[in-house]
């Protein structure tokens, strides 16, 4: 790659938010890049989990259909594990329109979920540079560049517009991305994917236990999705603690699984006739919170603009949610770096009125949760008050209407 090529949009990052901004603007006619580092198909530690709320947004991005598809069986009830307890309740349904675009949130593997939203990018239009990393961002008058690096071959792209669409857990180079420092109480991310499992098909649990919290659910295939977050102290602990005497310390991922299996029961059952499809992966550490939406012609979308803690579940829903607002307020703004920088507070306005509630709220929650001592109270509370449940998945922002589609 030796060329220099121009656009109105650089999109850095082909995950759901990414690719959700790329298909609105392209389908306004903006001519889009995105810039993806890792090759497709792959899986990501996620917790696959898709609200309802967004089904009328797949419709707009002309992936419903394939996501009906493919997606696992609709999760009807919501529940805790956590220790002995296993408690469960009824699921809010979304809206109140026609059940195609409402009901029951469904979910679907990052493998199958991020190739599809990237194949209908191209198919719209979006120039696709995959693998292909970012390495530097530099003002050139109006436009920006971006330096793209594949192996040893570099290129450079302009665009007036650039979209930071990569997330928050790696550092890097570029401006929008979060300097990396470890500390004990970093929350560290893991997943797998078992098949054969016993869960019910319609039951996302959360888990609760010693160091973390985490989630199950029936996802695409058959497939069981498992994922969670721990404490980096707890896990070096755990480590240590389950290390066979001719070595110091286990794998992570057989410590965490060990936890998991030790802490709740009903994991342990749930994973009895289950086998592991896959390695486990791991990622991290998180970074939840609230951060800048736009600096120097550079938009954040997806876990860059905000994140919150994986225990209710919504990063996919903010990540695709999230890039449909700031596309519609770029492809509605006029020219001009005055026309962006408005588009940027509208967008900033809208994100925080429609995502802000949940950010906080799963930050209270995941607090309660990694409190020692704490899963013990959370399940005495579930399991003489099991409602509790359900008004959690509503304060999560399960039910609530994308902002443009009545």
């Amino acid at each position: 790659m030796t060329r220099l090529s121009t656009h109105d949009a650089i999109v850095i990052g082909a995950g759901p938010a990414g690719t959700s901004v790329a298909l609105t603007l392209a389908r306004r006619g903006w001519a889009v890049a995105i810039v993806e580092k890792t090759a497709f198909p792959r899986r990501k530690v996620c917790g696959e989990y898709i609200s309802a709320s967004n089904l009328a947004l797949f419709d707009q991005l002309e992936i419903g259909d394939a996501w009906r598809t493919d997606a696992g069986p609709e999760i009807r009830r919501v529940g805790l594990f956590s220790g002995e307890t296993c408690v469960e309740a009824a699921m809010p349904r979304a809206g109140a329109g026609p059940p195609a675009k409402d009901g029951f949130g469904r979910a679907l593997g990052r493998d199958i979920l991020d190739s599809l939203l990237l194949q209908t990018a191209r198919s719209a239009g979006v120039e696709i540079f995959q693998p292909c990393r970012a390495v530097a961002i530099d003002r050139d008058g109006e436009m920006q560049r971006v330096r793209i690096q594949a192996g040893d071959e570099t290129a450079m792209l302009r665009a007036p517009v650039i979209v930071a669409a990569h997330g928050s857990w790696e550092p890097g180079p570029l401006p929008s991305q979060l300097a990396k420092a470890n500390r004990p109480s970093d929350l560290l991310g893991f997943k797998a994917h078992f098949t054969g499992s016993s869960l019910a098909p319609d039951l996302m649990p959360l888990l609760a236990f010693p160091g973390g919290y985490g989630g199950m659910v029936s996802a695409d295939h058959g497939r069981l999705s498992i994922s969670c977050c721990i404490r980096r102290d707890m896990l070096a602990r755990l480590r240590k603690q389950h290390g066979p005497k001719h070595r110091s310390h286990v794998p992570a991922a057989d410590a965490v699984s060990r936890h998991l299996v030790d802490s709740c029961r009903g994991v342990r059952d749930a994973l009895e006739p289950a086998l592991l499809d896959g390695p486990w992966l791991a990622a991290g550490p998180i970074r939840p919170g609230i951060r800048s939406f736009y600096e120097e012609d550079i938009f954040r979308v997806g876990n860059a603009a905000g994140e919150s803690h994986p225990v209710i579940a919504e990063g996919i829903s903010m990540a695709l949610q999230s890039g449909w607002l700031l596309a519609c307020e770029l492809a509605s703004a006029p020219g001009g770096r005055a026309g962006r920088e408005a588009a940027a507070r509208r967008y900033e306005a809208a994100w925080k009125r429609l995502f802000s509630t949940r950010v906080y709220a799963a930050a209270a929650l995941a607090g309660i949760a990694l409190r020692p001592g704490s899963a013990t109270l959370m399940a005495a509370i579930v399991r003489n008050f099991p409602q509790t449940l359900t008004l959690g998945a509503q304060l999560s922002g399960k039910t609530k209407r994308v902002p443009g589609f009545a």
